[in-house]
Order: C-alpha cells, then structure tokens, then sequence
C-alpha cells in the first residue's frame, strides 16, 4: 500500500474533545473517525487491524465448533414480549416505530433471534447440541459514550449463541469457550483475568468477564496472584478485600486494578426457552426445553483497548498479530532511493510481507513522525546512506541495523 495513497491524512492535533488516549491516538493516525457521540466509522487502517482481530477470534470459534452466520439489525416488538426484554431491557435498547405504527428495535442482543432460529429448526435431541455465532454491530442506548470506541452507542461485536440437552453438557461447551477466550485474548496480547460478574439484563445467574489489566480502565476487579480467581467490584462485599488471602487457594494474595472489560460469557439456563416455547423430543419421547449459553467479544472495544495498553508518548505500538502492517517502509529522496525502494516494496510484497510504502514528498522528520504515530512494528528506511541496504528498526526499540533485503525477508519469515 502506497502511503500517499491512504484515505485520510494523518493529522498534527487531536480533537479537542478527546479525553481518552484512544479517541486521541486513532484518530490522529487516521484509524476511526468520528460521526456522532457514541458513533464511530471504522477507516481503512482500522478495519484492517479489527479484521486482524476477528481473524483470530473466528479461527478459536471454529475450533470448538463454531458455525458462523449473520443474524439481522431490526427486530419485530413481538419476539422481545416474549422474553418480556421489551420492557425489561427498554433503557438499553432503541425502539421505534415505522410508518405503519408497527413497532420495532435496533439489536442490543441476538438472544431471542437465536431462540426463533432453534425452535424452527430443532425437534429432538439429535439436532443438539448447535453453536452458532456472528460478527454484526450493535446498538445500546448508552447513556455516558465516551472513551473514544470504548463505550459507543453503535460498535460490533462477535456474539456466540449455544443450545443443550442438559445443563452438564451447557456447562461443559462453557468451560470449552472459556478457555478459547482465554486462547483469543492471549494471542491477542493482553495481561488480562477472567473475572466473576452479575448477569445484568442477561441472567440473574453469575457470569464471567474478561477483564485487562488497564490504568485507565473504568472498571476494577480484584484478583490471586497466584491462582485464576477473580471478581469484579459489583460482586465484592468485603471493603478489606486488598491485601487479604485469596479465597479460592487460601495461598495467594488478592491485588486490585483498573481494567477494561473485552469479553463476557453468559449460562444462561432454560429460561429463555420456557419463555418462548423452545423445546425439543428428548431419547424417551418426552417435551424438554432447550439449554442455552451466549457468549461475547467486542472487536471494536479490542482495538481501543489494545491502543489503551499499548502506546508511548509518539503515537500507538501495534502488536505484529494485528498490526495494519508488517513494516512500514520510508523512502528518503535521494540520487539512487527512489528506484531502489520501488525494488525493495516489490520484493517484500512478492514474499507475501504487507508493507506500508511511506512514498509522499514531505520531509523525514514528517515520515519518521507519522511512522511512530501509526506504529506499525518494523521501521525499514532506504536513503542514498543505505548504500542500497535497509536500516532495520523496532517500534519497540531506539537500535537499528543494516540489513541487506535477503536478511529482512528471513527475519520476517
């Protein structure tokens, strides 16, 4: 990709009314731009790190088992009376009505959807059991959106839906996501702790959270730190929980922090399918409603916090697993660089390297300053000094090398 290319500009200032690093960072970078409070357009260099993101959730979903399909935005009042949720969830959701006064909602969730799907398609227990998931946006009447693409009232999510015979085998697909949560956010580089939470306008059961550890996160959770149990501050009734021994290993001790919460997955029981007549024939003839479990990630929220985690004060330091690019390429104008970059971008796209090809006729200073603000890992510069050789350096590091080409491919590699 040609840098003069991209669709928008880099810009100097951040928008005076960004207060999070993230709104300040992606924005300047061109990443995401800024439609309304609470509403974000995902820009060429940020859908292509969320499509990173995705890539990796998609890859652990179809490992377990996963079927991927997309579910529709515009839900009819009716399936909501269902569940009772349209009265019940009506501070969250958009509701309106259409020109023929019938009404309907913006989806906050899939639940119901899901539930229409199974009960028109499952009839005994041989169809069971089903996971299904989508990445598809969603809309919540977010009353503080804010953050930068944190906390919006219109973002994407990769949502999970999982249908049983019995709670064992729900509760078994349960530990099954979890841990390909825990797989997910791991390679996507997090230092993060799955947390007990409230179910919230889901369930009155506990669920679990996927909290990273953040400073300016807006939640806080406590934690071992020695073994994996977690609870966030809504759960915690004891005021001295710092510093105290952990109550699962009794050996540990609990720390707190701010965090930022990227996933949640929910057992959700039978209660959904009591509501809504979803049941199934079980092996001795008999009438049995479906058990249910969803499960969520938010791609969207995943950028802004990797943003969060992971930054200095010259601009954003992608992970190489989502960065927008394996290397950024910087050309400096000179008798022979010219040609020789055009060579070197050809031959790194040619071994299947993505390269951003910094080619604009503005000054080094500009070109090293815009490749810092977009962070992409690796900094190739060619120049008449090179002597037809590129100066390796890490976004991470102040060191740079003299490699020949041959040599960056095989690093890459």
């Amino acid at each position: 990709m040609l840098q003069s290319k991209i669709f928008p500009k880099t810009r100097k200032d951040a928008p005076k009314d960004a207060e999070s690093i993230n709104h300040k960072l992606l924005v300047r970078a061109g990443f995401i731009d800024q439609l309304m409070a609470g509403s974000w357009t995902l820009l060429p260099l940020g859908f292509r790190v969320v499509q990173k993101i995705n890539n990796i959730i998609r890859e652990e979903m179809n490992a377990i088992g996963g079927q991927e399909l997309l579910m529709p935005l515009m839900h009819p009042k009716e399936i909501w009376n269902e569940s009772g949720r349209w009265e019940k969830a009506k501070d969250v959701m958009y509701q309106f009505k259409d020109s023929r006064d019938k009404e309907f909602a913006l989806s906050f969730t899939h639940e119901e959807v899901v539930m229409d799907l199974l009960r028109k398609n499952i009839k005994s227990y041989q169809d069971l059991p089903v996971a299904i998931y989508h990445f598809s946006t969603k809309f919540r009447n977010e009353a503080r959106a804010k953050s930068g693409i944190l906390r919006g009232r219109e973002f994407m999510m990769k949502d999970l839906y999982s249908a049983h015979t019995t709670e064992d085998d729900m509760l078994s697909f349960y530990e099954k996501v979890k841990e390909a949560y825990v797989k997910i956010f791991t390679r996507l580089g997090f230092n993060f702790r799955v947390t007990d939470a409230s179910g919230g306008v889901f369930t009155e059961r506990h669920t679990h959270e996927f909290q990273v550890l953040c400073d300016t996160g807006e939640d806080t959770i406590f934690y071992c730190d020695k073994c994996d149990w977690g609870i966030n501050q809504e759960l915690n009734t004891n005021p001295k929980l710092v510093g105290s021994i952990c109550p699962n290993c009794k050996e540990g001790k609990v720390l707190s922090s701010k965090s930022i919460e990227v996933g949640n997955i929910f057992p959700l029981g039978t209660w959904y399918a009591e509501k809504m007549g979803v049941t199934f024939t079980d092996v001795d003839g008999s009438k049995k409603p479906v058990w249910f479990a969803s499960y969520g990630i938010g791609p969207t929220r995943v950028l802004g916090t990797l943003v969060e985690v992971s930054h200095d004060d010259k601009g954003m330091v992608w992970y190489p697993q989502v960065a927008p690019f394996d290397a950024h390429l910087i050309e400096l104008r000179g008798q022979n660089s010219s040609s020789k970059a055009k060579e070197i971008y050809e031959k790194l796209e040619r071994s299947d390297i993505d390269v951003l090809w910094d080619d604009r006729e503005v000054t080094a200073g500009e070109k090293f300053a815009d490749a810092d603000l977009i962070g992409i890992p690796v900094r190739l510069v060619i120049s008449d000094k090179t002597e037809g050789k590129i100066e390796w350096k890490e976004r991470t590091s102040d060191k740079t090398e003299i490699l020949s080409i041959e040599e960056v491919i095989k690093r890459f590699q």
